[in-house]
């Protein structure tokens, strides 16, 4: 099994980093990003995950770095609690790699995949209900309508009303026979994608509230970083990268303009305390993704915080 953080020169040069600073890894995974930022810089850094699977592999990466590295099991969208349980208030640099980790997705028990036959799990940190339980209890209308908004998936319909004809012989219980039941409506796909791609995508999405978790975790990074402080997020589908985009550019000051009928527009706008400082999002290049081939769909973005929020507090 093995683990390739995606974009990593990029996250690098985008956080900015330098000696001293004080950087958070909200997403840990397999520790790659952590491993090359404390390469780097001499600096501490906080790596967070969900997984309790992904803190017991991190042991070995701290033993490397004493002192330096901590890990904080949690969720990244309560990063400003898990953080000041540890005195720390204010970041230099925080990076986020959205989604499910290439361990994840290689652990068959984990049930993330449909190219691993297993329980059809899909929990980030083994806790409350699991894809199967979704997949066996929704109603037809709200189990199309899940894939269909977290899947982006047009054949959501026809899908569902499979899942429901399939489930009535017996439950649901493994990946395979998901993927299987999903692969006997749909036509192969032109660009050779498995048909339950987005179908699996939206079950991982709603089983870890993963829309909901990102945008918390967008708005508490904001106000943990400190002048000069980088967010970077790597996305890699197009639901967590207009969350991502949006946010930074509203963050930005690229806010719309109130109408001319609308008393606001007679005052001056606040400057803003952040700058975008990737205008477009950064992709991998031909030879990462032909190396890498799951970094073909990620996307780099980065916001620069300008000035403080008065927050206050010490560094950890």
């Amino acid at each position: 099994m093995s683990h390739i953080p995606v974009l990593l020169p990029e996250v690098l040069d985008a956080m900015a980093l330098r000696d001293g600073g004080v950087y958070l890894d909200g997403t840990f995974g397999g520790g790659g990003y952590a491993r090359a930022i404390l390469g780097r810089v001499a600096c501490s850094l906080w790596a967070i995950d969900r997984d309790p699977d992904a803190i017991a592999r991190g042991a070995a990466l701290a033993a490397e770095f004493p002192g330096k590295l901590h890990l904080v099991h949690g969720r990244f969208g309560d990063m400003v609690a898990l953080l000041e349980r540890h005195g720390v208030r204010q970041l230099d640099g925080i990076v986020l790699d959205l989604g499910v980790s290439s361990f994840q997705l290689d652990q068959a028990a984990r049930g993330f995949s449909f190219r691993h036959d297993g329980p059809l799990d899909m929990r980030m940190d083994h806790s409350g209900p699991t894809a199967a339980d979704l997949v066996n209890t929704l109603p037809e209308a709200e189990l199309a309508d899940t894939l269909y908004t977290l899947g982006e998936e047009r054949a959501s319909r026809r899908i569902a009303r499979a899942i429901i004809v399939a489930r009535a012989e017996a439950p649901i219980l493994t990946t395979a026979r998901l993927a299987d039941i999903i692969r006997s409506v749909l036509p192969p796909d032109r660009n050779g994608h498995h048909p339950a791609t987005r179908s699996f995508q939206a079950l991982r999405i709603r089983v870890n509230d993963e829309l909901g978790e990102i945008s918390a975790a967008l708005d508490q990074a904001a106000s943990l970083l400190a002048p000069g402080g980088r967010l970077v997020v790597v996305s890699f589908h197009s639901l967590e990268d207009r969350l991502v985009k949006n946010f930074m550019i509203e963050q930005g000051g690229r806010r719309p303009s109130p109408s001319r009928h609308d008393p606001r527009s007679m005052l001056a706008a606040a400057p803003s305390r952040f700058r975008v400082v990737t205008p477009r999002a950064v992709r991998p290049g031909e030879a990462e993704t032909t190396a890498n081939p799951r970094a073909r769909s990620s996307r780099l973005r980065a916001l620069e915080c300008l000035s403080s929020d008065n927050r206050g507090g010490t560094l950890a």
